[in-house]
């Protein structure tokens, strides 16, 4: 389904071209030569339709993904269109390669030639290619985070595409919830009328988790602490949004926290157990280029209540509870709480679902109660799902009653800040 994109209904087609113009003049030497090629075809005035593109890369601590949007300019004296999304992940992230970068910028390389396959060669010159990382690579020493953000340099400046200044860069927790928010709002329609009336959304990630949504009660915005108040100029509006992205709280991180062994040392003798595992499971486990020894707890207790006490401690006073969420407002939740509905039967993996708070601690106690019926799936899902269900309640506050949208995709587009981060480019938001 096509989809009309309001964003650039904001500027006029000559101010993209600027825009463009604009990012242009920062590029190296290779890819700023001729200026007038560079310019997208959508700005050029004519009665024929024309198409441009744009590629995002997220660098997530669990994976790489690959977007590559298609917007049509049927008229220009109309809105564009988004066509189409070309989407592609590859697992692991690159935070796995901190000490082998070069093996990293190879990942990117893959990824980019189903990018020279979507796109047009004639348009490979006018086509911007981003990066952007999160989580995984927030967590490592900055010394590795920048080697593997150089790589992509290198790699990105190899590529034929367009490649703007600032192309790769570590993306602030802040932004990528808001782009979240912009893209989800945006698929849905909600951001097309002038009511305001929008939904939030709530993004799992592997090394961080974020909130974000546009307050009703302006109690929500006094009692929260001022870094949680994001401003974002946008459709000719302000929007005050409640916005936070908790580094150290996405689901893989939160395991290693759950079970003693973030930040720990001495990890090749070590063993960490957990009573969220199966009393029988024993095995090396890898994130972020570190192998952990975890185990369940052969001659003592497991199941849910012990598991939602382990994990607890991850989120109580750490999380912090917008005063309105306890209300009525739908929420949109991707990533892994999508992921792990899937995985636990919770919801269809064909076409997401509508879920409440409350059957998430539901199947979690099962899962967590029959560990050995699922444990083929995934011996860390009593864990996952507990601490899904910890977060939402113990953590944001979420009443049992509230009502979660699982979706993977919106109008056949990645639900992810990508997109949102694509009209940034395009077009600055102007988030502060």
């Amino acid at each position: 389904m096509r989809v009309q994109i309001f964003i650039l209904s904001v500027v006029s087609l000559w101010d993209l071209a600027q825009n463009f113009r604009a990012e242009a003049t920062f590029n190296n030497h290779e890819h700023s030569a001729n200026m007038e090629n560079l310019l997208p075809s959508v700005a050029r005035p004519s009665n024929r339709s024309y198409t441009f593109y744009g590629i995002m890369f997220d660098a997530g601590s669990t994976g790489t993904r690959i977007h590559v949007y298609t917007f049509i300019q049927k008229d220009p004296a109309e809105l564009p269109v988004l066509d189409n999304e070309m989407y592609h992940a590859v697992k692991p992230g690159l935070s796995a390669y901190a000490d082998k970068p070069n093996v990293g910028g190879d990942t990117i390389r893959q990824l980019l030639k189903l990018a020279r396959k979507t796109v047009p060669r004639s348009e490979w010159k006018k086509t911007p290619v981003v990066l952007k990382a999160t989580a995984g690579l927030r967590l490592l020493p900055a010394e590795k985070a920048k080697a593997l953000l150089d790589e992509v340099k290198e790699v990105f400046n190899e590529s034929p595409f367009l490649v703007p200044n600032n192309s790769v860069s570590l993306m602030n927790g802040k932004n990528e919830g808001v782009l979240a928010w912009v893209t989800v709002n945006f698929l849905t329609g909600h951001l097309y009328s002038n009511t305001k009336r929008t939904v939030g959304i709530l993004d799992l990630g592997g090394g961080s988790t974020q909130i974000t949504f546009l307050p009703k009660s302006k109690k929500t915005i006094t009692s929260a602490p001022p870094t949680y108040i994001a401003r974002m100029n946008m459709f000719n509006g302000t929007y005050e949004l409640y916005t936070h992205s908790y580094l150290g709280n996405g689901l893989v991180a939160a395991r290693l926290a759950t079970l003693g062994a973030l930040g720990a040392d001495g990890l090749d003798w070590k063993v960490f157990t957990s009573s969220c595992l199966p009393k029988k499971f024993r095995e090396d486990w890898t994130f972020g280029g570190l192998t952990y020894k975890v185990s369940g707890i052969p001659d003592g207790y497991a199941g849910y209540k012990l598991c939602y006490y382990e994990v607890m401690r991850v989120v109580k006073g750490i999380v912090h509870q917008p005063f309105e969420v306890k209300g009525s407002s739908i929420f949109y939740a991707f990533s892994y709480y999508y992921d792990r509905a899937v995985e636990s039967g919770l919801i269809d993996g064909n076409r997401g679902g509508v879920v409440e708070v409350r059957d998430f601690k539901k199947r979690a106690k099962e899962v967590c109660n029959k560990m050995t019926k699922y444990r083929p799936i995934s011996p860390f899902l009593c864990m996952d799902m507990t601490y899904i269900t910890c977060l939402l309640k113990e953590g944001f506050g979420f009443k049992d009653s509230t009502v979660l949208q699982l979706a993977k995709k919106v109008n056949n587009v990645e639900t992810s800040w990508a997109l949102g981060a694509t009209f940034d480019y395009f077009r600055n938001l102007n988030i502060h």
